[in-house]
């Protein structure tokens, strides 16, 4: 078995920064593609960006390229989310997931097709 745990969630100021982390168990991150998700009140699931084991260039969602950063480290199993420029807009939960399907198709996934999803971290970026 194996699970994933986010954490770095919290409170914010808009235009501030957070960094979350997506910590793996179990499993090794250099055989699965591994991405970042959130859901807003009210919204439907939305894919942020994503990395396969191969640590080829990770793949952003058009909307959020130059103010959210991906990032890994095999040596921790860990990967994580670098998110600037923060807005309102922004407020989510923010899930971890994890498969062994390539980055192409990873952000297309239904939720219950994931080998692994984490259990979320709660963003929320207010005055």
């Amino acid at each position: 078995q194996g699970q994933l745990v986010e954490s770095g969630g919290g409170l914010v100021q808009p235009g501030g920064s957070l960094r979350l982390s997506c910590a793996a168990s179990g499993f090794s991150l250099e055989s699965y593609t591994i991405g970042w998700f959130r859901q807003a009140p009210g919204k439907e699931r939305e894919g942020i960006a994503c990395i396969d084991g191969s640590d080829n260039s990770p793949y952003y969602a058009d909307s959020l390229k130059g103010r959210f950063t991906l990032s890994k480290d095999n040596a921790r199993n860990t990967v994580y989310l670098q998110m600037d420029s923060l807005e309102p807009e922004d407020t989510a939960v923010y899930y971890c997931a994890a498969d062994t399907v390539s980055w192409y198709h990873f952000l297309l996934l239904d939720k219950g097709e994931f080998d692994y999803w984490g259990q979320g971290t709660q963003v929320t970026v207010s005055s």
